[in-house]
Parts: structure tokens; C-alpha cells; sequence
């Protein structure tokens, strides 16, 4: 049996693991790879050992690797056996049904068929896609197939180095407590445990499945279409899945809707998960969207879509007036709030008690829009599994507030009821249906964004990030600074004085109750500040990354040169920007 003597970087607990992985059921090739990187690199098996893999709300994500700390088939096996025990403590728990999905990373497909093995041998019915597939989709098909869970093995527009897991509950919204809390208990348990059984790949309990559920997909999207049996063949649009899952479905969906002028960055739509053309795979990020910028222009088209790999996030690029001109999350969720709102009253299908939701981080622009139309907006916390913890109350509670749209700063929307998590495919379509409507007036989506600022007034968010390393020291460094910001609140930010500061961990709050928000929101690492001009601060650590995450949110009354107001307004939030980048050093 191989054994490891204790290198000076190594700590006691991450040296109790490697001993537990060398002398446990583990595959000669995996004991070897420790050895050597205890030889080569002690600060490597120290990462990798130190801790395991955090299943949170939602489930896992991190690097692909060796050890407890990184997605690998062991970590993907513990924690499938942990979820199947899990639902198998449920009430009335019989003939289980768990649906898996998987995009286009290195391993998805693996790490997914070892889950359904898993799964299968302890005769838990399995519907596995044959081929990767968008999140959103298994979110539907959780609901579709009524499914008592689901997984998606994805990392989302994380680097390639990343793989990730996702586990859905039978509404199809990620997993909440205290169903996450009861699968980590059992997942804890799994791993003091020793061999994980694990079907053949032809067990009889996996069921393979494609495109009939692509088919049911579409069918429930299309009557969300908000100009019917238009033509809309005048908009021209490029699109791109930056090397992930949208091409399987997005293209069909636009022609659905009748976007049928549709062209592709062809380098881009071939599923990698090196993703050679874009690093970082976020629509968010300009360098990813560059060769799509660059196809638009060259030949003057409308509209550039890019869907992230697992297509439940979208950017939008316009060629306004010759210029490309890149939406942010919130300018497109803002665009869409408005003209769903329009769309479905000109058509006389807006309910009476219609109702949006969004996360605490996402512009105030959407509370105004929706009170504008007479609807109801609700703030949740970070993370679109609370709007769809939101959509399931509404859901419960017939004659309350239904549901029209969902939508984070993140660049996460969901238009319908279909599915409980973010959806990029019909996403896709709205913007485009709108592009097509201000189009046929002369007219592009950043004219539909200053008509917004005109009539609400003008907002800018903007967004600073602090990245500590995929590292214990990273990981440490990271909640210090946040007990540093909550032992000492700033007095204020760049200048201007700090009149409220919220804590939603302890539920603390000082200044005027009027800017308190989350008296009705959960526990959560966030912090809010409001500024003496009524400017908005909120920092948060990110649930996925070592990252503290800082929103700047600012406005102006409309009134005034538009322009002018946009000037000063984008000064004040470099100054802010400056300011919190000092302050989390």
C-alpha cells in the first residue's frame, strides 16, 4: 500500500486525505499521480487535499484534478450516491426519476454517464442525453419527465480548467435548503464510506434521450412569441454558442419565431472545451464576443447573440448607426421587462396581478418598469435559483401574483414558466423579436434603452471584481476581507458619505429604514451600503469563485441633456470603482 511521508507544505488535514485516497478504492493511475505531485508539487496536493469539494446551494463546481478539492469521477460518484440517498429518504420516495445533462467541457459527458451508473445501481431510473444539451433544457425536462431531480454537469463560462455540477429538484429550480443541506449530510457521509457501486452503461434503468425532449421544449416556448406569425426575415442576425450547447437549440428557436435571416461565427459554433477562440467563454467579457463583433460588422448586420456554454446566459451586441454597441445584463434585462410589458398588454394578455423577479443586484430600472405597468416586483437574493424559489410560491398560491419575467445583472433572464432557471434560448428570441419591432421603426435596441432612460430616468450599474486565487491562501484571504468591511463599515465611498448599512449575515441594520431591503431575504453574505446621493454599494463574496464581488449602482432623475446626465453620472461611478478597487486590497 503506498504511503506519503509529510512534505513541509503539506497541513495535517490535507496529508489525513491523500492517506485516505492512496489507501481507499481508488485506481493505481490516480495513487501514482499523488506520489508524484507530493514529489513535484506540494502546494498543488495541498490545494487539491486540503478540503473537499463544497457542495452549496445548487451543487459543486471547481477544478478538474486528483484529490476531494476538484471535480473528478470520484467527487462526481460521492456526491450522485449522496443525492440518491438523499431522495430516497424522501416521503412517499418510489420509482425515482433523475434526468442528466451535460455541455461541451472536457469530461461533461463522463462525469455525466458515471452519475447515471451511479444512480442506476442503486435502481434509481435514469433519462440521459445523448448528446450535451443547454441547462435550461434540463431544467424543462426535469418538470417535463416529472423527475424527482436533476443534473447538469456544467461550469457554466468558467476557464476550461473548470467543470462544475448542478442538481435541480423536482420543480426544476436548483436545490434550496434544506434539501442542499440534506444532500451535503449525506454526501459527508458517502465519502467515510468505501466502494461506490456502479451500473454497467446498458443497465436497464438508463434511458437515453434526445431529441423528443428538444421537440417538447420548443413546442412550450412558442407561445411565448410576442409578435406572432410576423416576418420578421428583415432583422439580420449573427450568432454564436461560443463553443458550447446553444447551437443545439437556439437556431431553431429563432426560426420558430420567425428570425430567420440568421448567420453563425462558424469557428465558434463547434463544441470545445478548450474553447480555442475564447478563453474565458463569458458573454460578458468584450474578448469573447470579438469575433462576433467583428463578422457583424464587416457585414453590416443587425444584431450579434452569444449564449455562454451551457446557453443560460446571453450578450447582446448592436450595430447601432455603424457603431457596435454591447448591452450589459441589465440594459437587456431592462429592455425586455418594458417591451414584454408593452407587447402583452397591446395584445390584451397581461394578467391583472402580473409580477417580475429579480436579485438584490440587479438595477433598479426593472422596480420602476414593472410599477409603471401596474405589476409587482420582487428582490431576491443572488442567484436565479431564489427567482425560481419565488416562481414556486407564486405557483402554490392561485390567485397571487403569476409570473412574466425573470432577470439578474449576470446576464440571466427567463421569460415563461417552462423551465426554473435561466434560459438563453428564449432569451435569444425576445431580444430579437424586439430588435425586429425597432427596426421596422428606424430605429435599433440602444434607442430603445434611451427611450427607457428618458421616460424612468437614467441608471448605470457597474461592477468591480477581486480575485484571490483558486488557493487555501485565496480562499482565507478572502474571508478576512469581508470581516475586515464588517469590523470596520466604510464612513463612506470616494468622497461621499455612507447614511445606511445593511448585513444580511447578522441581520443588522443602520440609518433610515426606508433603504433597508432585505428584511424579508434570508441569511446571506452581502453587504449593502446607501450612499448620501442615494447611490447603491453591495459587496458579496461569489458562491463559485474565490472572488468579492462589489455593485455600483447609480441614477439620475430624468430631465436635462441625456447625454450630460450620462457624462457625470459615468464620472461618479469610475471615481466609485477607483475607490472599492483601494479599499479590498
Amino acid at each position: 500500500m503506498p504511503t506519503m511521508d509529510q512534505p513541509a507544505m503539506i497541513s495535517g488535514e490535507a496529508l489525513k486525505n491523500v492517506q485516505a485516497w492512496l489507501e481507499g478504492p481508488y485506481d493505481p493511475d490516480t495513487k501514482r499521480a499523488i506520489i508524484e505531485m507530493g514529489r513535484s508539487d506540494p502546494e498543488g496536493l495541498e490545494n487539491s487535499f486540503y478540503t473537499y469539494l463544497h457542495f452549496g446551494t445548487g451543487g459543486m463546481r471547481g477544478l478538474m484534478g486528483i484529490g476531494p478539492n476538484r471535480m473528478n469521477i470520484y467527487t462526481v460518484r460521492q456526491t450522485t450516491k449522496g443525492l440518491g440517498n438523499y431522495l430516497k429518504l424522501q416521503p412517499g420516495a418510489k420509482m425515482l426519476r433523475v434526468v442528466i445533462g451535460f455541455d461541451s467541457r472536457k469530461n461533461s459527458q463522463l462525469f455525466a454517464l458515471e452519475a447515471a451508473r451511479v444512480l442506476a445501481a442503486s435502481s434509481i431510473e435514469v433519462f440521459l442525453f445523448k448528446d450535451l444539451r443547454p441547462t435550461p433544457l434540463v431544467s424543462f425536462a426535469c418538470r417535463y419527465l416529472h423527475c424527482q431531480a436533476g443534473i447538469m454537469v456544467t461550469a457554466s463560462h468558467n476557464p476550461p480548467e473548470y467543470n462544475g455540477y448542478k442538481v435541480y429538484w423536482s420543480d426544476g429550480g436548483q436545490v434550496l435548503p434544506p434539501h442542499d443541506e440534506g444532500i451535503t449530510k449525506e454526501v459527508d457521509g458517502v465519502r467515510r464510506g468505501g466502494l461506490i457501486p456502479v451500473s454497467p452503461e446498458q443497465d436497464p434503468y438508463i434511458h437515453i434521450i434526445g431529441k423528443e425532449i428538444d421537440e417538447a421544449y420548443l413546442e412550450a416556448i412558442h407561445p411565448l412569441e410576442l409578435w406572432p406569425k410576423a416576418d420578421k426575415s428583415s432583422l439580420n442576425v449573427i450568432y454564436s454558442s461560443l463553443h458550447g450547447t446553444g447551437g443545439t437549440l437556439v437556431p431553431q428557436a429563432l426560426h420558430q419565431v420567425g428570425i430567420t435571416n440568421l448567420s453563425f461565427v462558424v469557428p465558434q459554433m463547434i463544441p470545445d472545451g478548450d474553447f480555442p477562440t475564447a478563453r474565458y467563454p463569458n458573454p460578458e467579457v468584450e474578448e469573447a464576443l470579438r469575433l462576433g463583433i467583428d463578422a457583424m460588422m464587416a457585414a453590416s448586420l443587425d444584431l450579434f447573440l452569444a449564449t455562454d456554454p451551457d446557453a443560460d446566459r446571453l450578450g447582446v451586441v448592436v450595430n447601432h448607426k455603424g457603431t457596435p454597441h454591447i448591452l450589459t445584463g441589465n440594459q437587456i434585462s431592462s429592455i425586455a421587462t418594458e417591451w414584454i410589458f408593452r407587447q402583452l398588454t397591446a395584445r390584451g394578455i397581461l394578467p391583472q396581478q402580473a409580477a417580475v423577479v429579480k436579485t438584490i443586484v440587479t438595477t433598479p430600472l426593472i422596480q420602476k418598469i414593472a410599477t409603471a405597468w401596474g405589476a409587482k416586483c420582487y428582490d431576491v437574493l443572488t442567484g436565479f435559483k431564489y427567482i425560481a424559489q419565488k416562481m414556486g410560491e407564486m405557483e402554490k398560491s392561485p390567485g397571487q401574483e403569476q409570473f412574466i419575467f425573470g432577470c439578474e445583472e449576470s446576464y440571466g433572464y427567463l421569460y415563461g414558466t417552462h423551465a426554473r432557471d435561466k434560459d438563453a434560448v428564449i432569451s435569444s428570441c425576445v431580444i430579437a423579436e424586439i430588435a425586429w419591432h425597432m427596426k421596422a421603426q428606424g430605429k435599433t435596441l440602444v434607442d430603445a434603452l434611451h427611450e427607457l432612460w428618458e421616460k424612468y430616468g437614467y441608471f448605470d450599474e457597474s461592477m468591480v471584481t477581486c480575485s484571490f486565487g483558486e488557493t487555501k491562501a485565496g480562499r482565507d484571504r478572502m474571508a478576512s476581507v469581508m470581516s475586515e468591511l464588517r469590523a470596520t463599515p466604510p464612513q463612506s465611498f470616494s468622497g461621499t458619505p455612507t447614511i445606511a448599512v445593511e448585513d444580511l449575515l447578522s441581520i443588522e441594520f443602520q440609518g433610515d429604514p426606508k433603504y433597508r431591503i432585505g428584511k424579508d431575504l434570508p441569511k446571506a453574505d452581502v453587504l449593502l451600503y446607501t450612499l448620501k446621493d442615494e447611490s447603491k454599494i453591495i459587496v458579496r463574496p461569489s458562491g463559485t469563485e474565490p472572488k468579492i464581488k462589489v455593485y455600483c449602482m447609480l441614477t439620475a432623475s430624468p430631465g436635462g441633456s441625456l447625454e450630460e446626465i450620462q457624462k457625470a453620472t459615468l464620472l461618479r461611478a469610475e471615481k466609485l470603482k477607483a475607490y472599492t478597487k483601494e479599499m479590498l486590497r
